[in-house]
């Protein structure tokens, strides 16, 4: 199998200027959590310790946009997920950005110019508003060669059929 090229893109769940989560979504979304990490833990041997709920995520996105043109893209992207997601920090912390930049090579001082650097920031919005043309309102979601939208956690093998599908058109001149 030729190897697969990943390429994230900015989205924001919950927007700056978004109107406040229902009080039954949320406690809908804190009771679905416990099956969650569940799931989390024997489908894929991971464990979730999430950092908290709710948070602004661009800045976030706007630091992986400035990793990325500083070819740290991939590492800062990982160290960020990891953070939140095993660590359970609060990744709409500049500071607690920063640590991160430093720990995959970055300038400090570098990367929290860049959090206000409108380039990084028209970056994400314009990864937003892809999105949106897409009419994605969800994460997970992963978009296969630009033509095959598979949403939601999916099973590896799901995955593994739609790259045998796209192998099997580009071998067909499709």
């Amino acid at each position: 199998m030729p190897p697969i090229t990943l390429r994230w893109h900015a989205f924001e769940l919950r927007p700056a200027g978004a109107p406040p989560l229902p009080a039954e979504y949320r406690e809908r979304i804190e009771a679905s959590r416990p099956q969650l990490y569940a799931t989390a833990r024997e489908r894929y041997q991971r464990e979730m310790n999430p950092g908290p709920f709710g948070i602004d995520s661009r800045p976030a996105l706007v630091g992986e946009k400035y990793a990325e043109a500083m070819g740290c893209g991939a590492v800062f992207h990982d160290a960020v997920m990891h953070a939140y997601w095993a660590d359970a920090r609060d990744i709409s912390d500049r500071n607690v950005l920063a640590d991160l930049a430093e720990a995959v090579g970055m300038t400090r001082g570098d990367f929290l110019a860049a959090l206000d650097d409108p380039v990084y920031d028209d970056r994400v919005q314009a990864d937003v508003e892809t999105a949106r043309r897409y009419g994605l309102n969800g994460v997970p979601a992963l978009i296969f060669d630009n033509k095959y939208l598979v949403s939601g956690a999916q099973p590896a093998d799901v995955l593994r059929q739609v790259v045998a599908r796209i192998m099997q058109e580009n071998d067909n001149g499709g």
